[in-house]
């Protein structure tokens, strides 16, 4: 069976790409009226004339390949993406979740521009792996600003709560990491069947154990203060992994698709361990600290390693595919 088009293939990451900007134009559209902290509203207000201006560079780049954005992956994105907004305000630490589901998103579209342009330079189209350099390294820019006001973000949660009333943060954040954890397992379970037998799903199989040691560290610090693991965040989080797990599955490209997305929760991750360090050290709890910073490095390393998979990844969706090279 004949397979589609380096050309055809590349159309279609480039309406995956519209379709992720149409979402993050959604969320960034509601985000400053939320973010509570001056700096923060400020950084998504300029990201939103950026992200206007990457939509309408990516609609060009379609349009000129005689295509147009898909209807039905822009209104997804969307709908998900007003979704998000309305989920962020309704914590009761917007803040705090905004930062973290932002600059998880920022590197969803880093990796999703990564994975554009490793595509466009294989197709011969230096327009579009030009493009996406351009909007990766903004993407990239973004993430940095928002993680520099971490410190900042954490300070103006906390400056009105009292001693008694940051501790009681601090079990929420811990009870949120680990039912992030209890997510990336369930991902991370079905990763490596999806991924196929190359060196990503080997990734992700060595990542499983690491994460299964975090969830039961996290489980460990919960009691030793005194609390427990929520059975409500980890069940809602688990059955959130299991609906990625099946949308994964039923994609045409999977491993690519299956590293950015991995990629993009190491980073919701990674926010979270960076946030709930300085939780943790501002309430005066430093095992709950120490053990934060320990898996954020184990989370860094491992968000390292899916970026070296990107290459591999795009040529095992190709291969799947049947993509011939010339179109």
């Amino acid at each position: 069976m004949a397979g589609r088009t380096i050309d055809e293939q590349l159309t279609k990451y480039l309406t995956d790409a519209h379709s992720i900007e149409e979402q993050a134009l959604a969320q960034l559209r509601r985000a400053p009226g939320m973010a509570g902290d001056a700096g923060l509203a400020a950084a998504f207000r300029d990201h939103l004339g950026e992200t206007e201006g990457h939509e309408r560079k990516v609609r060009e780049l379609i349009e000129q390949r005689d295509a147009e954005p898909s209807t039905v992956k822009d209104l997804a994105g969307r709908v998900s993406g007003v979704g998000f907004a309305l989920f962020a305000k309704l914590q009761p630490d917007t803040l705090g979740k905004l930062a973290a589901h932002a600059y998880s998103y920022e590197h969803l579209e880093l990796a999703a521009y990564r994975l554009l342009g490793k595509v466009a330079e294989r197709a011969g189209a230096a327009d579009v792996a030009a493009a996406a350099r351009e909007i990766e390294g903004q993407e990239r820019a973004m993430a940095e600003r928002i993680a520099a006001g971490f410190d900042e973000g954490v300070d103006s949660s906390l400056s009105e709560l009292s001693r008694d009333e940051v501790d009681e943060q601090l079990s929420k954040y811990l009870a949120d990491a680990h039912a992030i954890e209890q997510q990336s397992i369930e991902l991370l379970e079905r990763g490596p069947k999806i991924a196929g037998s190359g060196a990503l799903g080997g990734v992700l199989a060595d990542h499983l154990e690491e994460t299964r040691e975090h969830e039961r560290r996290l489980a460990a610090r919960l009691e030793a203060r005194g609390d427990s693991p929520s059975k409500l965040k980890d069940a809602a989080l688990r059955l959130g992994a299991l609906n990625w797990g099946t949308f994964f599955a039923a994609q045409p490209d999977t491993p690519a698709k299956l590293a950015g997305f991995a990629y993009a929760v190491e980073h919701l991750e990674i926010a979270a361990y960076e946030l709930l360090s300085r939780i943790a050290e501002r309430a005066g709890d430093h095992d709950t600290a120490e053990l934060a910073r320990a898996i954020l490095a184990e989370e860094r390393a491992a968000a390292d390693r899916l970026a070296q998979q990107f290459e591999s990844a795009v040529d095992a969706s190709l291969e799947a595919q049947e993509v011939g090279l010339r179109g």
